[in-house]
């Protein structure tokens, strides 16, 4: 296994990574947080079918309950958020009581944000089960989503670890294996020229992706990650350049009900329009076509859904977080590794953005 040190502001934690990494959960327990009360589990319906009872097998020395909520982006509502608020109440949790959030990003995301909120903040830790999750879980964003834009209702609060147990990820469909290699991909262009290259010669098929390859890859993401949340912990500065490809990716998402299309498939598509923006902006210099021949042989769609309205995709993007009085800012790239932030123009982004409609869905 291997442990990877995250530096924030307001805290510091670890990313414990490897095969059967969440038999460290007891021990880390033991060590950090000698008095707990309870411990509530927060999963979805398919996770829990796979992992829950494992989990809890390791956890036999405390007194552990469970709060199960819709699988997917479907947790990330007020309704899900408000009936785990009132799940914790119910079994009486308190300020010695400990959330773990065991599933994928949406239920990091969720699971985080009620223990920001309950009892004023309480911890939790993650568990994640995707490879999404490797970005998602590190770094403390945490939030429900509202109908007009993606994690819009939230707070920045750091876990108290992240146990990142790999054989979790055995059992991920093609589809979220997809979604989550769009973020692997994203680290890699925004930081590192070397690991994009690396993956573009390596990573050929994601179903038989080996767990070395799979391991190396969540790591740099993750040590990608570090390397700028340890610097903007709460996105005042270079932290949005986390958010390549999102600006996009996010409006495509919600235009289209969340969890139409996976948010990795998303970003992919957003990250390609953005890759397209710098080319021509800020004079990037990089051959698409490779690129986008590489996205076509993981199975991904470069082209935007042909039934969604060119003009909503605006206007959402015009709510996007790096928005500021609805100009809408991109993350672009002047070179692998380089990116920047840079105002568009409405008229600029209809124009590039009505060549990336396509019949593909």
């Amino acid at each position: 296994m291997e442990t990877i040190q995250i530096h924030t502001t307001s805290k510091d934690y670890e990313v414990i990574l490897g095969a059967a990494a969440v038999t460290a959960i007891a021990p880390f327990l033991k060590e950090k947080f000698s008095t707990i009360t309870k411990i509530m589990i927060i999963s979805d319906e398919n996770v829990a079918s796979h992992y829950l009872e494992t989990v809890k097998s390791l956890l036999s020395d405390y007194q552990v309950v469970e709060h199960i909520v819709p699988n997917g982006e479907k947790a990330k509502s007020f309704e899900v958020f408000y009936e785990c608020l009132t799940a914790a109440l119910e079994e009486k949790l308190d300020r010695k009581s400990l959330f773990i959030a065991l599933g994928g990003g949406a239920i990091g995301d969720l699971c985080g944000f009620v223990a920001a909120s309950y009892m004023r903040g309480i911890p939790f830790i993650q568990l994640p089960t995707t490879i999404l999750a490797h970005d998602s879980a590190v770094g403390g964003k945490v939030a429900i989503n509202h109908p007009l834009g993606k994690n819009m209702i939230g707070a920045f609060y750091q876990p108290e670890a992240v146990i990142y147990d790999l054989n979790f990820l055995h059992t991920l469909p093609q589809s979220e294996r997809r979604s989550g290699f769009a973020e692997v991909m994203k680290h890699a262009l925004i930081y590192d020229l070397s690991f994009y290259k690396w993956l573009l010669s390596e990573v050929s098929d994601l179903n038989n992706l080996t767990d070395e390859k799979l391991h190396y890859c969540l790591s740099k993401g993750i040590k990608v990650k570090e390397a700028i949340v340890s610097q903007d912990e709460k996105e005042l500065g270079i932290r949005a350049y986390l958010n390549f490809g999102h600006t996009l990716g996010h409006a495509i998402e919600a235009e289209s009900g969340y969890g139409s299309i996976t948010h990795g498939e998303a970003v992919v598509m957003g990250m390609v329009f953005a890759l397209k923006l710098s080319k021509r902006l800020v004079n990037l210099s990089f051959q698409l076509e490779p690129f986008i021949d590489w996205l076509h042989l993981l199975g991904y769609s470069t082209k935007v859904p042909s039934h969604l309205n060119m003009n909503k995709l605006i206007d959402r993007m015009k709510q996007d977080k790096k928005s500021i009085g609805q100009v809408i800012q991109f993350v672009l790239l002047e070179e692998i590794g380089k990116p920047v932030l840079f105002q568009i123009e409405e008229s600029i982004l209809a124009k590039e953005l009505e060549n990336l409609f396509g019949e593909e869905s």
